[in-house]
């Protein structure tokens, strides 16, 4: 039995996928499921953003992307599509890298998930050096402590979950409040507006969980 289980972060530039092409042409950030690659090479797409019609519109133009469903909410858009010809991270799952979540901003995306054992991550690694633009972030254990079930409990993407805790424990709730949102955002490594989204999405979920 292997019983050490890794998670690991990716940035992906340069891979020719509508949802990073629509980032390049509008300032949003996605947050997207684990793309599914179908037998017919056809991928279904899952994802989600804020309510910018410019997205739905740049999204609606893409001839890569048919059956474009869009549901509004009241915190912003959910889609869901299928996409013409399979992204890059689905070279990385075939290698046994099993993909939790993935968000896109500026023509890119981040990817989260997990590896199990060295030696797999070994060979996702091998792979992500064969293909275009991809950076291995960071990676360390899978926590096997009760705080990992938080999210799953509380129907909080991994993203969401590590903004909203480095958020408390930086201080961010305290009151009075003396950290900023540029404060944990720069601690997370990504943008003030970034980590804002993040934060709504979560406190929406959570909202969700609690008022049903």
């Amino acid at each position: 039995m292997i019983d050490e289980c890794l998670v690991a972060e990716f940035r992906i530039d340069g891979d020719d996928c509508p949802l990073a092409r629509a980032t390049t042409r509008v300032p949003v950030t996605i947050e997207a499921n684990a793309p599914q690659l179908r037998a017919d090479g056809n991928v279904l797409l899952h994802f989600s953003g804020p309510a910018d019609d410019r997205l739905s519109a740049v999204l609606d133009e893409d001839e890569s992307i048919r059956y474009l469903h869009v549901t509004h909410t009241d915190g912003g858009y959910t889609y869901r599509c299928l996409a013409k010809h399979p992204c890059v991270v689905h070279e990385l799952v075939d290698v046994g890298f099993l993909v939790e979540s993935m968000e896109y901003s500026n023509g890119g995306a981040t990817m989260r998930g997990a590896v199990v054992g060295n030696e797999v991550l070994r060979g996702v690694m091998e792979k992500a050096a064969q293909t275009v633009g991809i950076q291995l972030q960071r990676v360390y254990p899978l926590r096997t402590d009760d705080e990992s079930a938080i999210g799953r409990a509380w129907d909080l993407t991994p993203a969401q979950e590590e903004s909203l805790h480095v958020a408390y424990e930086m201080g961010y709730f305290d009151l009075p409040r003396t950290i900023t949102a540029a404060d944990v955002a720069e601690e997370l490594g990504i943008s003030k507006s970034a980590f804002l989204e993040r934060l709504r999405r979560a406190q929406r979920s959570l909202f969700g969980v609690l008022f049903g």
